[in-house]
């Protein structure tokens, strides 16, 4: 198993809002996409920061957006489509779509309309 399940996701979650900030985006925006990518609103969310639910909890939880399979490309070298097991996956969809507002995609073209 690989370290990344069972840590919180609120540990990671603050890198990803640094990562965003550096770059002109917003946490609501990052918060637009985890509700594209989960299902969870605002509530749900904060719920899971507060109670630093595991990122295997964190995805079991979730109910993920049917055109999540449309994310492709590379993240840390890596094929999305390579990705074998469905939790790195998930994880992998999740560093994709933030990566992609850090280098200015519109939201529109990070949700897949």
């Amino acid at each position: 198993m690989h370290k990344i399940f069972t840590m919180p996701f609120s540990e990671v979650y603050p890198h990803y809002v640094n990562k965003l900030a550096r770059k002109g985006r917003t946490k609501n925006e990052l918060h637009e996409v985890i509700h594209w990518l989960t299902g969870f609103d605002e509530k749900a969310l904060k719920n899971h920061l507060a109670k630093q639910t595991s990122f295997k909890d964190f995805f079991k939880a979730a109910k993920l957006n049917s055109k999540a399979k449309l994310i492709t490309g590379s993240i840390c070298g890596v094929k999305i489509a390579e990705i074998e097991d469905p939790l790195m996956k998930k994880i992998r969809y999740l560093d994709k779509l933030v990566d992609e507002l850090a280098k200015g995609k519109t939201m529109e073209k990070v949700l897949r309309k």
